[in-house]
C-alpha cells in the first residue's frame, strides 16, 4: 500500500510539499571570520521542519568540497564559498529570488 503525505493527500512519489517549501524559503548567505583568522559561510533561513538540512548540508559540502555541519537551523560550511553556495542551492530547486548574498565580514 502506498503512502499517503498528510499535508497534501497524494501518494509519496507524487508528492509536491518539499517543493512549494523550497519556493517560500527566505534563505541568507553570509561569510564569517572565526578564530585565527578563518572564514566561514553561513546559510541561514531554511526551514528545518520542511527540508532535510543535514541531507542539503551534505550534498553542499559533497559539490563544494569542504567540511561543515548544521547548528541552530543553520549550514556551516568551512571557507568562502558564496557565489557557489548559492549555484548549488538553485541547483537542488530554491528560487534565485529568495536567496540573499550578505558580503559583508563579521
Amino acid at each position: 500500500m502506498r503512502e499517503i503525505c498528510p499535508k497534501c493527500g497524494l501518494p509519496q512519489e507524487l508528492c509536491v510539499c518539499e517543493s512549494i517549501a523550497k519556493e517560500e524559503q527566505k534563505i541568507e548567505i553570509r561569510l564569517v571570520k572565526r578564530r585565527f583568522g578563518k572564514l566561514s559561510t553561513i546559510i541561514s533561513g531554511i526551514d528545518d521542519k520542511t527540508i532535510n538540512l543535514k541531507e542539503l548540508a551534505k550534498k553542499l559540502k559533497s559539490k563544494l568540497a569542504c567540511g561543515g555541519t548544521t547548528k541552530e537551523k543553520n549550514i556551516e560550511l568551512q571557507g568562502n564559498h558564496l557565489e557557489m553556495s548559492k549555484k548549488v542551492i538553485i541547483e537542488e530547486g530554491f528560487a534565485s529570488s529568495s536567496i540573499t548574498i550578505i558580503s559583508e565580514i563579521r
